[in-house]
Formats: C-alpha cells, sequence, structure tokens
C-alpha cells in the first residue's frame, strides 16, 4: 500500500513496483540485525547450593523448561523469558544439551523476565553452545517447528550483525534484485543495526499508553551512516526507514543529539533505545517509512499512528482488512510518505 500522510489517500500496488515508486533521490536505511537462535530447551537442576530435596529432586530432574534469549547484558548474561516462570526462581539451574551447558537464574524482572548467567562445561564456549543448540523463534502463529532452513529463511537478505530475536520484518521484502533496481534509480542505501528485542513486540499490557513501560534495544549506528543521513538532510533529500526499528533507532539517536546540543542529525555509535513513539511524538530524522501491517494494542501501531496520524491510518487499515492484506511478521508492507 502507497499511503500519502499529507492528505491521507492510499492506493494499492506491489512491491515489485517499490523501486519505481521512489522518487530517486532517497536515502534508504535497512536495519542489517541477524536473528540468532534465541529459543533454548533445557532441564531443571535445582536451586544452586541448595540441592533439592528426594520430594523435589524428580520434579527438577525431568521438569522441562523454555529459554528464549531476549537481549545480552553482558558476557554470557542474558535476559530472557523463561516458561514455567512461576517455578524458576532466583539461584535455579538449568541444563542444556547433555549437560554441556548451564544457566542460572540471578534474578527475576518485570513482566517475567529473567536474568540468566550461562556457563560452558566443556572446550566450546558459550556462544557457541548457544548456537548450536539454540532454534529459530518463528514468530507464534507458524505453527510447527523450526528447521533448519529456517536459520537463513527467517532473515533479510542484507542481515549481517548477529542479535536480533525477530527479524525486522519490513526488510524481509527485499530481494538483492529489489535492492540493485533501488541502487539503479539512484536511491543511496545505509545501514545500522537494532537488535530486535522485547521492546519492538511487546504488546501494550496498560490501559493507557503512558502506563506502558518500554523494553530497551540496543543499536549501533556507524559514522559514515550518521554522515550519510547528515548531507541528505542539507540538500532536502528524504530520509527512508525501513522498518519501525530503523525509526526507534534513528529518533532516538536524534534526540540525544538535540538534548546534547550536537550540530549532527544522529549520533552515530552505540546506544540504547527506550524511547516509546506516540501520537504526539516530535519526528526529527526520518521522513517517510516502509512498515509491515500491525496488531491492535502494540507499540508499532502506536508509532504508525504517530508517523501518519491515527485516523488517517485507521482507515487505511481498514482497507487493508476488507481488501485481504496479510498483517504480521511475514505479511504486507505500506510505505508512508
Amino acid at each position: 500500500m502507497l499511503f500519502d500522510r499529507v492528505s491521507g489517500e492510499f492506493a494499492d500496488r506491489q512491491f515489485e513496483e517499490f523501486p519505481d515508486i521512489l522518487h530517486g533521490n532517497e536515502l534508504l536505511v535497512l536495519n542489517n540485525a541477524r536473528v540468532i537462535p534465541a529459543r533454548l530447551f533445557g532441564t531443571r537442576r535445582g536451586v544452586h547450593s541448595q540441592p533439592p530435596s528426594r520430594a523435589t529432586r524428580a520434579e527438577h530432574l525431568s521438569g522441562k523448561v523454555e529459554v528464549f534469549l531476549t537481549r545480552q547484558t553482558d558476557a554470557d548474561i542474558w535476559e530472557a523469558l523463561v516458561r514455567p516462570g512461576r517455578k524458576m526462581h532466583v539461584g535455579e539451574q538449568v541444563l542444556f544439551g547433555e549437560g554441556e551447558l548451564e544457566g542460572e537464574v540471578l534474578a527475576r524482572g518485570e513482566l517475567g523476565v529473567r536474568t540468566l548467567r550461562f556457563v560452558s562445561h566443556d572446550d566450546r564456549n558459550v556462544g557457541e553452545h548457544l548456537e548450536r543448540l539454540g532454534h529459530v523463534p518463528l514468530p507464534p502463529y507458524i505453527e510447527r517447528a523450526d528447521e533448519e532452513a529456517d536459520r537463513e529463511r527467517y532473515q533479510t537478505v542484507f542481515a549481517k550483525r548477529p542479535g536480533a530475536i525477530a527479524a525486522p520484518t519490513a526488510g524481509l521484502h527485499f530481494s538483492d534484485e529489489i535492492l540493485e533496481k533501488i541502487r539503479g534509480r539512484g536511491v543511496e542505501i545505509s545501514e545500522l543495526a537494532l537488535d530486535v528485542g522485547l521492546g519492538t513486540f511487546q504488546p501494550i499490557h496498560s490501559e493507557t499508553l503512558e502506563g506502558h513501560v518500554m523494553h530497551e534495544e540496543s543499536y549501533e549506528i556507524p559514522a559514515d551512516t550518521a554522515e550519510r543521513i547528515q548531507t541528505a538532510r542539507a540538500a532536502g533529500r528524504p530520509i527512508v526507514a525501513v522498518g519501525t526499528t530503523v525509526v526507534r533507532a534513528l529518533e532516538d539517536a536524534a534526540l540525544r543529539a538535540s538534548e546534547s546540543g550536537s550540530s549532527s542529525l544522529v549520533l552515530p555509535g552505540k546506544a540504547a533505545a527506550r524511547l516509546f513513539i506516540v501520537p504526539g511524538f516530535r519526528f526529527r530524522a526520518v521522513d517517510a517509512l516502509l512498515t509491515n501491517f500491525h496488531l491492535p494494542r502494540s507499540t508499532l501501531l502506536a508509532l504508525v499512528c504517530a508517523f501518519a496520524g491515527r485516523e488517517a491510518v485507521l482507515k487505511a487499515y481498514e482497507h487493508a482488512v476488507q481488501s485481504g492484506y496479510r498483517f504480521y511478521s511475514y505479511g504486507d508492507c505500506m510505505l508512508i510518505r
């Protein structure tokens, strides 16, 4: 869908037309984060330094645990969602594989988040174990187990930096051929990395937008990308974000630049975003957005409404539903400019 946020008008198009829809002077910014095999399945071992009693030992030895890594906070330390979460207390240990990898719960956080430290019990490091034992975190509406092919299929063609727990789905529409056509139109392409985490797909649990707690997501904007953005803005060329994750990274970096008094539009380097973009937000860096269709009560839909106007977006979404557009991660997309 091609959506004009000034007039509120929209039109049905095919993504193969995307290169021709562009004016030819844009700077297209992609998220090159690569999805990691973030789902682990293990067995409860018990509480550290407190061996389980005979009555509970059988439960621990047979208790299956699913650990969904959400964000790395330090070397071998991850925040994660754990199921069954209520039984997993601080000090609880989980064994993975044949026991060559162990995780210990260090802390409990909000909305079921746990902090785990991983330890290797053989000559491989923790990262190698996570890569080998982990499963691709396919979207929940895909009702099948992940396959080896998903390690590449659930990636954008420009995925490079490991760390995301979900694909930046607006990028899934691109092929190498489409990217070449875009470059052939004279469009400049640049990249950044935001490690897609709970901040992107955690639904809004509060009754109001103001009550929602946004989870932190790490990102990195290369100096070259920041320079290209600065040059494009100075020349009056549109900056097109491919996906809401690019919007969060650029707008967080632009806000930090503004607050620091920097002359740069966006600050380069590594940072972490907890920015929750809702209607009324002032966009500093992004002029156009390519994004998929999002679910109700999602932070992503709030971001789109902030960018294009709530009533206009809901009207476009109503048309999308009536016209059979596909929602979710593998669904259709819209270009808002």
